[in-house]
């Protein structure tokens, strides 16, 4: 579900659920929740790069077993998603998204909490969550790309292709996968600073809003029927599996 590799100050974290797409099911949250922090307690490590098995980067939440779950169960899978996301954010590292194929939902707001966002000519990014209601990693967006284009892209349901997402900001760079691992050697140097200086860093330059973040995503997730909302939405033309 989840691969771990520490080689030359680089933790690798590769999602490993190819067949659904690396979608964000409950358990690969919970190994994310704990693998990230232990990469930087190494001192060794300056930089985390996230990526995804397979054609796809991550697809975003599991709807996998969705007529099983209640809505709590659902909320409270937000919830720790949301909690991922602010972890990445304010890592004390550097961090790298690796970002191919679908980059959806969740998998999207993975990419860009990441201070460098890498993608491939054919990725395509969507936020959809906003179609059933959640608002997860909407400031983060609007930080990454500004509050206009975010909310047109959130409520528009907008697929974004990787030159419209380098434009916008939410991608620094387009690297095929033939020339990642040139890349990789040539832009991810050791930083000429430590970890307590990346993060002092991190907290003067945005505000740690963490409480209002996740606030935001419990009112929007609470209201009475949050399954019925997402399924619904995935039953719409253009939706599989997961979104």
């Amino acid at each position: 579900m989840l691969e771990l590799t520490i080689t030359s100050g680089l933790a690798i974290v590769t999602l490993q659920r190819a067949a659904r797409g690396n979608a964000l099911a409950s358990d690969l949250v919970e190994r994310l929740l704990d693998v990230l922090p232990r990469t930087w307690c190494d001192p060794a490590v300056h930089t985390v790069i996230l990526r995804g098995e397979g054609k796809h980067f991550c697809t975003g939440f599991d709807l996998d077993g969705l007529d099983r779950q209640s809505d709590g169960d659902l909320l409270y899978r937000f919830v720790r998603i949301e909690l991922l996301l602010a972890l990445l954010w304010h890592a004390p590292v550097r961090t790298v998204a690796i970002a191919a194929g679908r980059t959806w939902g969740a998998g999207a707001d993975m990419a860009a909490a990441c201070d460098i966002r890498v993608a491939c000519s054919a990725t395509r990014f969507r936020f959809p969550g906003a179609g059933f209601g959640i608002v997860l990693g909407t400031r983060r967006l609007a930080a990454r790309v500004g509050e206009d284009l975010a909310r047109r892209w959130l409520t528009e349901g907008t697929e974004i292709s990787a030159q419209q997402a380098l434009v916008a900001g939410l991608t620094t760079d387009i690297v095929e996968p033939e020339d990642r691992e040139a890349w990789l050697a040539a832009q991810l140097l050791e930083p000429k600073v430590d970890q307590r200086t990346i993060a002092a860093l991190h907290r003067a330059s945005r505000a740690d809003l963490r409480d209002a973040d996740l606030a935001a995503l419990v009112r929007s997730a609470a209201k009475p029927g949050l399954r019925e909302r997402i399924a619904d939405y995935a039953s719409r033309p253009r939706q599989g599996a997961t979104s």
